[in-house]
């Protein structure tokens, strides 16, 4: 049922896209919905270009006829469309389960808009229960683990079968959980003033509206006016 809710997330965001976009595509087992479901329009005859936010993304999009430009070369993308690992009402998310979140959140910046596709579970009323992942340069990662701690984590240096995970960028990952988020955007400000952190995977402005399905029911979120 859950794989089912997102795929149904997946394809009400993918009727988004028009003729001559230019996609931004996310990272994720959610995304890999969205990636698959573009991937038959193309094969209808869409036409469109895209953008990936991760290696395993883009080769996914090239294996279904995808047409993957290097973010390099593009400053800007009409539409993209991830996942999240919880997103509220105000459309603020936490993200980066994958890995991806640097180049997440520099093509979710590069965008008209930003979509955030999920199942039901990622639905929260406040975010903050999620692990927030913290891209970390190699060099600063006991000091940057060290002031995770001051701010009240608790850190772990991401792992898969006991091998330090590097992210697409070459860097590492830590993850850390907090007991509460009482201020999101002052811990988002805190992250960025750290020196040694590329990034992390609190997304706090970039989405524009969320596509959540429960229970084979999609539901869609706005950011609200007032969020800017």
């Amino acid at each position: 049922m859950q794989n089912d809710d997102k795929r149904l997330a997946a394809l009400a965001a993918v009727a988004e896209i028009r003729d001559g976009m230019l996609v931004g595509l996310g990272t994720g087992s959610t995304a890999a919905h969205a990636i698959a479901a573009i991937g038959a329009r193309v094969a209808e005859g869409m036409q469109l270009t895209a953008v990936a936010t991760s290696q395993a993304s883009a080769a996914q999009a090239r294996s279904l006829g995808i047409r993957v430009l290097a973010m390099e070369d593009v400053a800007a993308v009409d539409l993209t469309i991830d996942g999240a690992d919880e997103i509220d009402g105000l459309c603020r998310a936490v993200k980066g389960a994958g890995g991806a979140m640097v180049r997440e959140k520099i093509v979710a910046a590069a965008s008209a808009r930003m979509v955030v596709i999920a199942d039901g579970s990622k639905r929260v009323d406040r975010i903050g229960a999620a692990k927030l992942p913290v891209e970390v340069l190699p060099f600063a990662l006991s000091f940057v683990a060290a002031a995770l701690e001051r701010l009240g984590a608790a850190v772990e240096v991401r792992r898969t079968d006991g091998a330090v995970v590097a992210t697409d960028n070459g860097n590492m990952v830590l993850d850390a959980r907090f007991a509460a988020m009482a201020d999101p955007a002052a811990l988002a400000a805190a992250l960025d003033a750290t020196p040694g952190v590329v990034g992390h995977g609190l997304f706090l402005q970039e989405v524009d509206a969320a596509y959540v399905a429960t229970g084979g029911v999609v539901v869609r979120l706005e950011r609200p006016a007032a969020c800017g």
